[in-house]
């Protein structure tokens, strides 16, 4: 009996991982959820989060925002609508997104979408998160 799980990870312009791991953790809508070789068929939204992974004795971070991860035949395929490598982030980007997200919303002007700059500030705040995690 294999003792790994293929995971594969793919947004609509790229495939950001595509290996045999030994578990991962995933950022679900209803919390996180951690699949393990041989998990029972599942499907799940996702949330803006970490997705964590271990291969050979290492854990790996990967940004998720959207999507969804679907558990069959001892494979995970998240269908992300953006998704990147830990160490791949832009941390100088996240960061000014981040601010950008914060000063909207203390503006609090009537012409601006409450909930896009809530989401927003949610997505920069996890990247950034994740980022340091990959350190």
């Amino acid at each position: 009996m294999e003792s790994t799980l293929q995971l594969e990870i793919v947004t609509p312009d790229k495939v950001v991982v595509s290996q045999p791991v030994d578990y991962v953790g995933v950022p679900g809508i209803e919390g996180e959820f951690g699949v393990l070789p041989h998990h029972v068929p599942l499907l799940s939204a996702l949330a803006i989060g970490d997705l964590y992974f271990r291969a050979d004795g290492k854990t790996e971070h990967v940004f998720v925002s959207g999507g969804f991860a679907e558990v069959s035949d001892n494979k995970l395929t998240v269908l992300a609508e953006s998704a990147e490598r830990g160490e791949s982030i832009d941390v100088a980007r996240a960061q000014a997104a981040k601010e950008r997200a914060e000063a909207r919303l203390a503006a609090q002007q009537a012409d601006i979408d409450a909930m896009r700059a809530q989401l927003a500030l949610q997505r920069a705040v996890e990247r950034l998160h994740v980022a340091s995690l990959a350190q």
